[in-house]
């Protein structure tokens, strides 16, 4: 089996493309849960339904989020209700948008988890529904929520889809905290699959934020360095960018260097190697001096051959 470390847009087009290459069966994903929100009384897990969205073909690559041939009828519905909100209220917000496709997941999921349903046990149905076959495996059934600190004043700390959504991840952060994180657990499945599997891959997913909040429940990081050497990173910085999101410029606030030594710095204590993009070959120098063993190979996954050769690759870092 394969454990994938998993944030949303680019873990789920690596586990696409590892599915060019293996049967879904034999690959689990680990996936973040920090990013879940409730929103008019919904809860939404952004990461998983991102993976799920992109594996069962249904995503709206163009758009990058969301649902293809999504509709906005019940959020443009919700604008005639601004005008008679009282102040202070947090009704009927039109920030998070919420397309109507997407809104019947957060309906199924709410109801089953207001049945007593896990987490794990409502992703696994919601799965089937949409034909992935891909263990989607929630990092834990308790409550951790990623919150951040705005650089600007008066350095306001706010929940990280008000960040990233609202404001457009526009703003710069001071710093990143995971609240719940400390007493948090694992949940078994995802415990066993990080610790049975062949391989652990870390997706190109933003270390601090899709990655990080994994990291931070106890014992993570002593499961990924005690086995060392079989987890390989895929970075998700190419020529010192992030393809999406604001990975780069948070390496660069909260301290980091913003390329992929940057990367190699923070993964180098729980992998082996580092998956880079050509661009980044003058760099694998120092990231094997940062003690991660550079694999040099094209990153953006623009075509299904190039994706497959990125998976090949990627397994092969740390297989015999």
């Amino acid at each position: 089996m394969i454990a994938v470390v998993s944030g949303g847009v680019g873990a789920a087009r690596f586990l696409r493309a590892l599915l060019e290459i293996v049967p879904p069966e034999e690959v689990a994903a680990v996936v973040n849960t920090a990013d879940d929100t409730v929103m008019h009384g919904l809860s939404i897990s952004p990461d998983i339904d991102t993976i799920t969205y992109t594996l069962a073909g249904a995503t709206d690559d163009e758009r990058g989020w969301g649902m293809r041939d999504e509709t906005w009828r019940a959020m443009e519905a919700l604008q005639r209700f601004v005008p008679v909100r009282p102040d202070g209220s947090t009704a009927a917000p039109t920030w998070f948008n919420l397309g109507d496709q997407d809104l019947a997941t957060h309906f199924y999921r709410t109801a089953r988890l207001a049945e007593g349903a896990t987490l794990t046990e409502i992703t696994g149905e919601i799965c089937a529904a949409f034909g992935v076959e891909v263990a989607l495996l929630p990092m834990t059934h308790e409550r951790v929520e990623t919150r951040v600190t705005l650089a600007v004043a008066p350095g306001e700390e706010v929940g990280f889809q008000e960040y990233f959504v609202k404001l457009h991840h526009s703003v710069s952060v001071r710093s990143v905290r995971f609240a719940g994180a400390d007493t948090a657990r694992l949940t078994d499945a995802s415990r066993h699959a990080l610790t049975t599997a062949e391989t652990v891959v870390i997706a190109p997913s933003n270390p601090i934020v899709s990655i990080g909040p994994l990291r931070a429940l106890a014992g993570v990081d002593q499961i990924l360095a005690a086995r060392r050497d079989t987890v390989v990173a895929v970075s998700p910085i190419i020529g010192g960018a992030a393809l999406k999101g604001p990975a780069d410029r948070m390496l660069t606030e909260l301290g980091h260097d913003q390329s992929v030594v940057g990367v190699a710095n923070l993964y180098a204590p729980i992998a082996s190697a580092l998956v880079i993009d050509p661009v980044d070959a003058d760099l694998a120098g120092a990231v094997a001096a940062a003690g991660m063993r550079p694999i040099v190979v094209p990153s953006i996954m623009s075509t299904p051959e190039i994706s497959a050769t990125l998976a090949r690759a990627t397994l092969a870092a740390v297989r015999g």
